[in-house]
């Protein structure tokens, strides 16, 4: 097996090196069918995780060089001690300049108020009018994934890393801390706005 792969999956995903052999020899040593396979078992991780409280946490602060810029966010998880650890840390800074430079507008597809999806729906049905409903609705559904990915934090690619999105990176941090960690709030500051 190649070490020099077993090194990158585990930077990728944080997975431990038993799992990443497991996947590896799974995917036919096929780095990206790996990779799936290991972000498929960092989510069932998550879920397993999510319903288990998260009361700890930090709350980080990132300023963008220029000051103009600021970004403030708490990041939970159930544990004191896994709240000072540095990967805890380095999530919650990751997660603030990914908000500093993609400006989501909600944490998750939850948060959506109903009446503002309502509105894209409106808007993109003008859009294919005169098309098959077939069509339109097909239309409509991919139109809805990409505002998600524009405007809810967990749905966005991360700007380091476009392959994977927050709620991913949220997952592999699960995976490899072994506790519950959730995006509680966040807010985003713009110097004159």
């Amino acid at each position: 097996m190649d070490n020099n792969l077993l090194k990158e999956l585990r930077e990728l995903t944080g997975a431990g090196m038993l799992e990443i052999k497991e996947a590896l020899t799974e995917a036919g040593n096929d780095k990206a069918k790996a990779l799936e396979i290991l972000r498929k078992k960092g989510a069932a991780k998550l879920s397993k995780k999510a319903e288990r409280a998260a009361k700890e946490g930090v709350v980080e602060s990132y300023i963008h060089p220029g000051s103009k810029v600021g970004v403030l966010l708490e990041l939970n998880c159930e544990t004191d001690f896994v709240a000072r650890t540095d990967d805890f840390k380095a999530l919650a800074r990751e997660i603030c300049l990914h908000i500093a430079a993609a400006n989501p507008l909600y944490i998750s597809i939850n948060d959506v108020p109903g009446e503002v999806v309502e509105k894209e729906k409106e808007i993109y049905k003008d859009q294919a009018k005169g098309k098959p409903e077939d069509v339109i609705n097909k239309m409509l559904e991919g139109k809805l994934v990409k505002f998600y990915e524009e405007v809810c934090l967990l749905e966005q690619p991360f700007i380091k890393n476009p392959d994977l999105k927050i709620k991913d990176l949220v997952a592999q941090a699960v995976g490899k801390i072994g506790e519950n960690i959730q995006v509680r709030r966040f807010s985003r500051f713009v110097l004159g706005n």
